[in-house]
């Protein structure tokens, strides 16, 4: 399965005085391409909270290689990076979207988490159908 980088425009309310991107909006950006990517291998984020799935976030980071300013349109790029039956490793690699030159780097971690129980669960055992949308993701990226 392919899917597609999730592309982001800079708004002028996310920048500084200088035209800027301020750092903690890739994060969010972040959250907009794994939402994105969840839509695109047919498991959105309503599909999983509504059968009870939440994808906890345990740890996130981001590098930052070259500004971005108010404008610019980034290609959001997402690998799975490493998925077991409790937790799923996502990297994404922001670039310009029309020269390719690279922004930012990032990773995040979830686990998945049963909203009615409030405990984290194994996929695998829960949901084996995204498990194995999701390992297939894995072996392509």
């Amino acid at each position: 399965m392919e899917w597609k980088p999730y592309l982001r425009k800079a708004q002028f309310y996310e920048t500084d005085s200088m035209g800027v991107v301020y750092h903690g909006n890739y994060i969010h950006w972040m959250e907009e391409a794994r939402t994105d990517f969840l839509e695109q291998i047919g498991w959105g984020y309503e599909r999983a909270t509504a059968a009870g799935i939440d994808f906890a976030l345990t740890d996130i980071s981001c590098s930052y290689k070259k500004t971005t300013k108010f404008g610019q349109t980034l290609a959001i790029e997402m690998k799975v990076r490493k998925l077991t039956p409790a937790r799923l490793v996502l990297e994404y690699r922001m670039t310009d979207a029309e020269t390719g030159e690279l922004h930012t780097l990032g990773t995040s971690t979830h686990f998945f988490y049963d909203r009615k129980t409030e405990q984290p669960v194994a996929l695998k055992k829960v949901f084996p159908e995204l498990y194995e949308l999701l390992q297939e993701c894995v072996e392509k990226s």
